[in-house]
């Protein structure tokens, strides 16, 4: 039984997210149906994360696992000719046997896209904005949030994890030619975190809320004292990172396939 990893990204406006439900869209769906059929045995792919539904995802990665050695770039190319249009696979790598693409990862990173025009080729990937928000405010407040590390007020209620405990080592707002982004890596995120910080954030851009404000917010660990969640249409999950020797199966290299 080997073991295998897939590099992928999705546009996440035509799926129910990531993890398979019954009788709805889903990518985890889609990519095991489409091995099971070209690998002709039961499949199952572990996701490196759940993204929501709406989310897109430009540098994901999955595992599974498979009886009989895979050609990897023949299956690759062959996942490209049946998987639906919004979902593209970059590469298969065998890994060890007991490489985990979700337990493995030592950080992630999110952006989130804003913008005032109206952006007709970016449809579904960005939030549109109606108001000018002070970026140097923002950043400001993004700053103070990577001090700490409870981010109960940032997550949704009545999730299953047994810690609400993150460490940040990048939060950051920075303008583009249409909008601006906001940039967030650490080590782990809590359910609907980022779209709530997002929108926090922005009540500091807006003027509504100062930085003594946020600090409480923070500090009161209650999801309702946090600002609105942002539609889902503006996030991406840009980058996974894993430790190096993940990667030594075979001379297989990851940053090779970026």
């Amino acid at each position: 039984m080997g073991r295998y990893f897939i590099h992928l990204a999705y546009h996440g406006g035509s799926y129910n997210g990531w993890q398979r439900q019954p009788g709805l869209p889903t990518v985890q769906q889609a990519l095991e149906d489409a091995l099971s059929m070209l690998l002709r045995q039961e499949v199952s792919v572990v996701g490196c994360g759940r993204t929501d539904t709406g989310v897109h995802a430009s540098d994901f990665y999955a595992h599974f696992d498979c009886l009989g050695e895979v050609d990897t770039e023949a299956v690759a190319f062959k996942l490209n000719s049946v998987l639906p249009a919004g979902i593209a696979v970059f590469g298969i790598v065998a890994v060890h046997s007991n490489a985990h693409a979700r337990f493995d990862a030592i950080a992630r990173t999110y952006q989130y896209h804003v913008s005032r025009s109206r952006l007709p080729f970016r449809q579904g990937q960005y939030c549109r904005l109606y108001y000018t928000p002070d970026i140097a405010a923002m950043n400001e407040a993004a700053k103070l949030l990577t001090t700490y590390e409870d981010f109960t007020s940032f997550a949704k209620l009545h999730t299953q994890v047994k810690t609400n405990i993150c460490h940040l080592s990048q939060a950051e707002w920075t303008e583009e030619d249409d909008g601006w982004v906001f940039t967030i890596r650490s080590n782990r995120f809590l359910r609907n975190m980022v779209r709530s910080v997002v929108g926090t954030l922005l009540e500091v851009g807006r003027g509504r809320l100062t930085l003594e404000g946020l600090k409480a917010i923070v500090e009161r660990r209650d999801r309702s004292a946090a600002g609105v969640s942002m539609p889902a249409c503006g996030l991406f999950l840009t980058r996974v990172e894993y430790p190096d020797d993940e990667w030594t199966i075979a001379g297989n290299n990851k940053d090779s396939e970026r």
